[in-house]
């Protein structure tokens, strides 16, 4: 989870990131597509972690700066899958975005 918000935050690692998304869940997806910078990233507050076998989720803060400036932010519960020893993303549920807490 963690690498995957790295990528994100520094842009360009979109063949890392369609790397590590499960391929069920990937469609319409490319390198190229993941490899934009779409937001601002300022921060990762993992909340919660689960794993059962091959499954596991995540469930975790990441605030962003949105266009005017304000901190906001993306509380998502994501889900994994281990394949060939490798965690991939499968999909997440995102929580509702909302201004970011300072505390």
């Amino acid at each position: 989870m963690r690498s995957r918000y790295t990528a994100y935050k520094l842009g360009g690692y979109g063949e890392y990131l369609w790397r590590t998304w499960h391929p069920n869940t990937s469609k319409g997806l490319t390198p190229q597509s993941l490899s934009g910078k779409t937001r601002d990233w300022q921060s990762l507050e993992i909340v919660d972690t689960m794993q059962d076998g091959d499954k596991g989720g995540v469930e975790f803060r990441a605030n962003y700066l949105d266009e005017h400036g304000e901190l906001k932010c993306h509380h998502e519960m994501s889900a994994f899958v281990r394949v060939k020893g490798q965690w991939v993303y499968v999909d997440g549920k995102v929580q509702l975005e909302a201004t970011a807490s300072t505390a």
